[in-house]
């Protein structure tokens, strides 16, 4: 049984600084804030540092190597937004018997055309063949299969190709609304992956409950902003992938920080430094004004990364959500602001309850960092410890 008190430390808990205040571990779950040490009880000692809620990564395509190596950053959960149920049913089961890895949840496989995105990017991956649904009659078995393998939301992928430099079958508006229908009967929400304004306007009218990606190739409108807002739908940035697809040097500026190449194989650093690069870098301003057009209107703002596999350049699992924090703030939010997209709003947004903030009876997914990142979110990634219900991560190598 690990029981603790980590003392000495500011706490933000997910939604605000307490100060410093005690908080006790017990069981793998938070025992008490702010409350009486028990006699005999391991004190850790947080002096100097801040005790975030386990950061959650909201958009990634990930493996054990890649949880493993994200839960070295402080990240306790990733949020996957596609993947081949073969291998993402055995790793779960993997994660729910080991502590070494970041949590995961999954949509499994994503609807989009036989041809569609992402098959342009996942050549070499050795995908088995991928289901579809051509018809509108179609589209309820497609979304009960993917429950059946497991999936705790649903994908759908409208994307044309030109902001990757190519041309892709795009998935026509009756088979995303016919998700829509299907999944909300089955009380499943539907993500969206939708990069344009046009596209944006498509899956907001066919109601889904988030957009995976902002919107970037032209300035927004007042009228896609409004819709969003008044709809309740969430928007998962990713303004990690969107620099290195306009050429942004971000994820070159992370592979050089000390704090991120120990825990980076020379690979990884090679994949972080580089970029996609086939949109004019004009559209990351578009991206940056469309955020804080939605941050005006109180749209739910979640940190996701789009952080995937080696050939997919300019991310890491892990550091990369860090990054996406610093890229928040330049975005004109607060500290605070970009704390709460990676804490409590993504725990809120996708039902886990159990986790996102430090609160008494939820799980000691822990991540201790030296400084103040409510004040200086750079500070995040100075990863002193990190805890996955109440156990210590392996330190990285």
């Amino acid at each position: 049984m690990h029981h603790f008190v980590i003392t000495g430390a500011r706490v933000f808990n997910g939604a605000d600084s307490l100060g410093i205040v005690d908080v006790e571990v017990a069981d793998g779950r938070i025992a008490s804030v702010a409350g009486r040490r028990p006699e005999g009880v391991e004190l850790i000692d947080g002096t100097g540092a801040t005790l975030l809620p386990g950061l959650i990564d909201a958009h990634t395509h990930t493996d054990a190597e890649s949880l493993r190596q994200a839960l070295t950053f402080g990240i306790t959960t990733e949020l996957d937004m596609l993947s081949i149920p073969e291998r993402m049913n055995p790793l779960r089961r993997q994660v729910a018997e080991s502590s070494d890895f970041a949590d995961v949840r999954s949509p499994s496989i994503g609807l989009t055309p036989a041809d569609g995105h992402p098959h342009q990017l996942r050549q070499g991956e050795g995908d088995p063949p991928w289901p579809t649904a051509t018809r509108v009659a179609e589209v309820p078995a497609f979304v009960e299969a993917r429950i059946l393998e497991g999936a705790d939301y649903l994908k759908v992928l409208v994307e044309d190709g030109h902001l990757f430099g190519s041309a892709l079958p795009r998935l026509a508006p009756e088979l995303v609304a016919a998700t829509v229908r299907a999944a909300h009967a089955r009380d499943k929400m539907v993500l969206a992956h939708a990069m344009t304004i046009e596209t944006a306007h498509q899956v907001v009218d066919a109601g889904v409950d988030g957009l995976t990606h902002l919107f970037f190739d032209r300035p927004h409108d007042d009228e896609l902003i409004e819709k969003i807002a008044a709809a309740g739908i969430f928007v998962i940035p990713t303004l990690t992938v969107i620099a290195s697809i306009t050429g942004e040097p971000a994820g070159a500026e992370l592979a050089r920080d000390p704090r991120v190449r120990p825990k980076l194989t020379p690979i990884w650093l090679d994949n972080l430094s580089g970029a996609i690069a086939t949109s004019p870098p004009e559209n990351f301003g578009y991206a940056l004004e469309a955020l804080a057009a939605l941050r005006r209107a109180g749209v739910d703002i979640l940190a996701g990364t789009d952080a995937a596999h080696l050939g997919a350049p300019g991310m890491a699992h892990g550091a990369s959500l860090h990054g996406e924090l610093r890229l928040l703030v330049s975005g004109d939010f607060t500290p605070l602001e970009a704390l709460r997209t990676a804490t409590s709003v993504p725990a809120r947004r996708f039902g886990l309850d159990d986790r996102g903030r430090i609160e008494p009876g939820l799980r000691a997914d822990l991540t201790l960092v030296t400084g103040d990142p409510t004040v200086t979110i750079d500070d995040t990634l100075s990863v002193q410890r990190v805890w996955r219900g109440g156990v210590p991560a392996p330190a990285a190598n």
